[in-house]
C-alpha cells in the first residue's frame, strides 16, 4: 500500500474511470476516493457509493477548492478528450487535456500532493517512431492534438518532479478494452465495438483496415497497472511520466477471427475512415522493459484470455437485457 489516503479520481465516469473507481474504493474504503467529472453522476454500479463531485478541471479555482474540501493527497487525473474526439475539436482538447492539467498540477504545488498520477498514450508517438517494439526513449512526434497534449503533459509532470518536488507519474497506455464502460472516441475503440456488436447483431462494420495492427491492453490490466506505478517506491523510478507499457498486439482481423471462435457466425466488413490515418502513425508494438524493471510491470491478459472473459461478460449481461 502506500503513503497516500485521500484520493480523488477525475474523468472517472470515462471508460477507465469506471473500472479504476470500484478498485480504488476496494483498496483505500469508499469513502477516502472522490469521484469527479464534468458530467452527473452515472446509473452504473461503480457510483453507487463513495462522494462524487461536479469539476470542470479547466477551472484552477474549482480543481484547487476540490483538493482543499476533501484534504485530497493524491489525484488519479484521467479527464481528457482522446483522439478521434480530439480532432474533431482540437481547441477543446488542447484545452481540457492541457490547460486541465496544468490547473492540477498548479493545485498539486502549492496544496503539495503526495502524488499525482495521470495516464499517457501510444498516440504520443508519430510516424517519423520505430513501429515495432517502439523503444521506452525515441522520437516524440504525433500529428493529432491528443497525441500532442500528451506529449506536453509528459513533458510538464517531469518539469514539476525536478522543478518542485511534486511527485508526477504517467504511462503511455495503448489501446484499452473494457467490458463495463462504452467507448470514449479513440482510435483503438473499434477493439471495444466488436464485441458489442457481435453479441448483439452478429455483425460489425470496423473503421481501420483488416491488417491494423495496434498495440492493446484488457482492462484489468490497465487498472492494475495504473495502481501498481502510483504505490511503487520513488527510489525505484529512473523516469516518471512516460512508461511504455505492453500487453498484446493484433491486427483488426486477428481479433475478429478470435471472436469467431466462440461466434461462428460472426460477420466483419471494413471500411476505412479518418482514423485508419491516426493508426498508421502509431506503433504496432512496443518495449516495456523500463516498466518492468522499475516498477514490476507484467500484463495478465493475451487476446485469447481477454476475448472469452469479454465476450463471457457482454452475452450475460445481453441475455439479461442489460446490454
Amino acid at each position: 500500500m502506500s503513503d497516500f489516503s485521500r484520493i480523488l479520481l477525475t474523468g472517472a465516469a470515462g471508460q477507465i474511470g469506471t473500472e479504476l473507481l470500484p478498485a480504488l474504493r476496494a483498496r483505500y474504503g469508499a469513502a477516502n476516493v472522490v469521484a469527479a467529472d464534468v458530467r452527473p453522476r452515472p446509473e452504473h454500479p461503480a457510483f453507487a457509493d463513495g462522494p462524487y463531485e461536479l469539476l470542470d478541471v479547466t477551472d484552477g479555482k474549482a480543481v484547487a477548492a476540490m483538493l482543499e474540501k476533501y484534504k485530497i493527497d493524491a489525484v488519479f487525473h484521467l479527464a481528457a478528450l482522446l483522439s478521434a474526439s480530439g480532432e474533431k475539436d482540437p481547441q477543446l482538447c488542447w484545452r481540457v487535456n492541457v490547460d486541465g492539467l496544468y490547473a492540477m498540477l498548479e493545485a498539486g504545488r502549492e496544496r503539495k500532493l503526495r502524488r499525482l498520477v495521470y495516464p499517457s498514450s501510444i498516440a504520443a508517438f508519430g510516424p517519423e517512431t520505430p513501429r515495432d517494439r517502439t523503444p521506452q526513449e525515441t522520437v516524440l512526434k504525433p500529428k493529432t492534438m491528443y497525441g500532442i497534449t500528451k506529449v506536453a503533459g509528459e513533458l510538464l509532470g517531469d518539469y514539476y518532479f525536478r522543478k518542485y518536488g511534486l511527485d508526477c507519474r504517467g504511462l503511455r497506455y495503448p489501446g484499452i478494452i473494457s467490458s463495463e464502460a462504452p467507448p470514449g472516441g479513440g482510435t483503438t475503440d473499434y477493439a471495444v465495438e466488436i464485441f458489442y456488436a457481435a453479441v448483439r447483431e452478429g455483425k460489425y462494420r470496423c473503421f481501420l483496415r483488416e491488417d491494423t495492427v495496434l498495440p492493446m491492453m484488457y482492462m484489468p490490466d490497465a487498472v492494475k497497472g495504473i495502481i501498481e506505478l502510483a504505490e511503487a517506491d520513488v527510489k525505484r523510478l529512473r523516469r516518471h511520466c512516460d512508461f511504455n507499457v505492453g500487453a498484446m498486439s493484433f491486427a483488426a482481423g486477428e481479433l475478429a477471427r478470435e471472436i469467431r471462435k466462440h461466434l461462428p457466425a460472426f460477420e466483419v466488413t471494413y471500411e476505412p475512415d479518418f482514423r485508419q490515418g491516426i493508426a498508421d502513425s502509431w506503433p504496432r508494438s512496443v518495449d516495456d522493459a523500463a516498466a518492468r524493471a522499475e516498477w514490476g510491470w507484467a500484463p495478465a491478459y493475451d487476446l485469447a484470455a481477454m476475448t472469452a472473459d469479454m465476450l463471457a461478460k457482454l452475452t450475460a449481461r445481453h441475455q439479461a437485457g442489460k446490454l
